[in-house]
C-alpha cells in the first residue's frame, strides 16, 4: 500500500480535480500534507463532490480548460509541480456520441497539451496519465480478459479518443522522455463507484437518484459485464505509481488498473446488491432503450499490478456498495456531514 507520508509537502498538480474521481484524489491529497493545485472547469455535476465535501479548503483550485495550453503552461511554470495526475477528460461513453468533436479535443489535445506543458517545465519528476479500461480492441469474448500489451482501438468516440490519448502518451515518452526527464505512466481503469458520483448515464448515480426519489431503478443494459471497484481502490494505485515512477523511473510503464474476476458481475447483479444495501423495498427494472452501441462484456487482466506493486484490492464489490450507500445516506440526511464521512472512508481504507 501506497505511504501517504511520501506526498507531504509535495508539489502536486492535479486536472480534472473537480470531477469525482479528481475530488476524492485531492481529499486524499490535502489530508496527506500535500501542495495541491487544481486544473478544471467548473463541478460537471449539480450536486458535486467537488462543492459538498469541500475540496477546495485544502487545495488551490484554478479555473481552466486543458484545451487551453497557454494558460495551462503558465500555470504550470508558476507552480513548477514535482508530480502530475491528469484526469481531465470527457468521461461519459453517451455524451462522446452527442459530442464526438469535443470529447477528442478534451482528451486527445489535452493530453497533447498536459504532456507539452510537462516537456517544457524543469523539475517535473512523475506523471500519471488515467485513461480507461475501454482503450483496447474489443472482441467482447467474456472469457478474455485484456493484458496492457494487446492493441488499443477504442469503438465509439470516447473509448477510441482514450486510446488516443495513450498513443500520444506513448509518443511523447519514446521521443522526450526515455532518456531523463519525467517518469511517465499510464494507468487503465475498470469502472469506479463510491460516494458522490453525481454523473448522468452511470449506473450507481442512477441508482441513488431512484432510490432518493422511492422509485424503481430502471437499468438500461442488465447483462452488460463489467469492472467495478470503489474508488479508492483505483486512486491508491495512482498513488503507489506516481511515487514509486518518482523515486526508480524504472517503475514507469503502461498499467491496468481493475478488480479480480469476481467482481467483474453484470449490471443487474451490481443492481441488486445496491437494493439488498439500501433496503426500503427498493426494486429494479429492466429497460433496454436500443441505444448507440456500448460492449457487452470487458474485463481487464490486473495481474501485472499485483507483480510489480504487490497490489491486493481491499474492499470487494459488495463492500464497495455498501460503503457507497453509507455515504450516500450521510449525504441524504445532512450535506455538512458530507466532508467528515469523506475523509472517515478515505481514513478506514488506507488503514486497513
Amino acid at each position: 500500500m501506497v505511504d501517504l507520508n511520501f506526498y507531504k509537502g509535495k508539489r502536486v498538480f492535479v486536472t480534472g480535480h473537480t470531477g469525482f474521481k479528481g475530488s476524492w484524489l485531492c481529499r486524499i491529497l490535502a489530508g496527506a500534507g500535500a501542495c495541491v493545485t487544481g486544473y478544471a472547469l467548473d463541478p460537471p455535476t449539480k450536486p458535486s463532490l467537488f462543492l459538498l465535501g469541500h475540496v477546495e479548503d485544502g487545495i488551490r483550485s484554478v479555473k481552466g480548460d486543458v484545451r487551453n495550453f497557454p494558460r495551462l503552461l503558465s500555470l504550470f511554470r508558476e507552480v513548477k509541480p514535482e508530480i502530475v495526475f491528469h484526469l481531465a477528460a470527457q468521461p461519459i461513453v453517451r455524451e462522446g456520441y452527442r459530442i464526438p468533436r469535443e470529447t477528442y479535443e478534451t482528451n486527445v489535445m489535452g493530453t497533447v497539451n498536459l504532456l507539452e506543458c510537462v516537456r517544457l517545465t524543469e523539475g517535473v519528476r512523475s506523471v500519471l496519465n488515467v485513461t480507461t479500461d475501454k482503450v483496447y480492441l474489443n472482441d467482447e469474448k467474456p472469457d478474455h480478459p485484456f493484458r496492457e500489451e494487446e492493441p488499443l482501438d477504442g469503438f465509439d468516440p470516447y473509448s477510441n479518443s482514450k486510446s488516443c490519448s495513450e498513443l500520444v502518451t506513448h509518443s511523447f515518452v519514446k521521443s522526450f522522455f526515455s532518456h531523463g526527464g519525467a517518469a511517465v505512466s499510464t494507468a487503465r481503469a475498470g469502472n469506479v463507484i463510491g460516494g458522490g458520483d453525481f454523473a448522468p448515464d452511470r449506473i450507481i448515480p442512477d441508482c441513488v437518484r431512484a432510490a432518493m426519489r422511492g422509485e424503481k431503478i430502471v437499468v438500461r443494459n442488465p447483462r452488460s459485464t463489467r469492472p467495478y471497484q470503489h474508488v479508492l481502490e483505483p486512486l491508491a494505485v495512482y498513488l503507489e505509481i506516481a511515487q514509486r515512477q518518482f523515486e526508480d523511473s524504472s517503475f514507469a510503464g503502461y498499467y491496468n488498473v481493475g478488480p479480480d474476476e469476481c467482481d467483474c458481475v453484470t449490471t443487474g447483479e451490481l443492481v441488486e446488491m445496491f437494493c439488498r444495501a439500501w433496503g426500503k423495498q427498493l426494486s429494479w427494472e429492466s429497460k433496454e432503450n436500443n441505444g448507440p452501441h456500448e460492449a457487452a462484456f470487458l474485463r481487464l487482466d490486473n495481474g501485472k499490478i499485483k507483480k510489480v506493486f504487490g497490489w491486493r484490492p481491499k474492499w470487494r464489490i459488495a463492500e464497495a456498495v455498501e460503503k457507497t450507500v453509507e455515504w450516500t445516506k450521510i449525504y441524504r440526511a445532512d450535506r455538512e456531514g458530507v466532508p467528515a464521512e469523506t475523509d472517515r472512508e478515505i481514513g478506514e481504507f488506507f488503514r486497513s
